[in-house]
């Protein structure tokens, strides 16, 4: 099995995602805010690029999340805090989600055969959904201000590390280059993966701005064992459950 990591949604091209499976990583916070939406009982998380689509698509019922500069969007319900989607506001109400890059970033994998969402707190459950459904696989790191963050590639890192773990004796794990690289950097941090994002660039300026709270849930590291997938279209994300048809190919 080939295991690639891309560094940001800049770097990445459509065909990069044909016939594979994509795991768009953006841990601080769009994946992250997805999976904890559906954990708390939201009916599905539709993440779109722009704010005019988002409010496009907005249906009696649904709520409104979103986020640019890191803000709450003007009029909308909840911005981009996984501890907004928290309430019992959200069970079983839609979720319309745009935020700077991690939209950008499932939207970019549309050609994947299937996209998941992965995070620090779901990366070991993500990691076993990836392997099963059999196909190579694309790590898509969102990055921030169109550049890399270190918190998805730490993540990637951890989810290579799951892979290798969980992956049949008679399967061979293949990781390319960068991929390499990120795993040995979450090698080297996994004993202080909070430490880490306080001290990088997306984990300071959230800090600064009021969330040190949202950066310390986020390196919660496999505390929520869900994984949110593409489930046909409009491509909405809905937890991946074994027995649910795999709508997207």
């Amino acid at each position: 099995m080939q295991v690639d990591v891309i560094a940001s949604v800049n770097e990445a091209r459509s065909d990069d995602f044909i016939h594979k499976t994509a795991i768009v990583i953006d841990v601080l916070r769009a994946t992250s805010t997805i999976i904890t939406a559906l954990a708390h009982g939201a009916s599905e998380v539709l993440p779109v690029e722009t704010v005019q689509q988002a409010r496009s698509c907005q249906q009696m019922g649904d709520i409104l999340g979103g986020e640019r500069f890191c803000r709450r969007i003007a009029g909308f319900h909840a911005g981009n805090s996984p501890y907004e989607y928290m309430t019992e506001e959200i069970l079983d109400k839609r979720v319309i989600l745009t935020t700077t890059n991690g939209t950008r970033g499932i939207q970019k994998s549309h050609k994947a055969s299937h996209i998941l969402a992965g995070a620090l707190i779901n990366a070991s459950a993500c990691a076993n959904v990836a392997l099963q459904l059999r196909k190579d696989i694309v790590l898509l790191c969102a990055g921030a201000q169109d550049v890399f963050a270190l918190e998805d590639g730490l993540c990637a890192g951890l989810i290579i590390d799951e892979l290798m773990k969980q992956s049949d004796l008679d399967a061979v794990i293949q990781v390319n280059d960068f991929g390499l690289a990120m795993h040995s950097a979450y090698i080297q941090h996994e004993d202080r993966i909070l430490h880490a994002l306080m001290h990088c660039a997306g984990g300071r300026r959230l800090t600064k701005i009021g969330f040190a709270e949202d950066v310390e849930y986020c390196a919660g590291v496999n505390s929520v064992p869900l994984v949110p997938y593409i489930s046909g279209q409009p491509a909405a994300m809905k937890p991946f459950a074994q027995n649910s048809p795999l709508l997207f190919s």
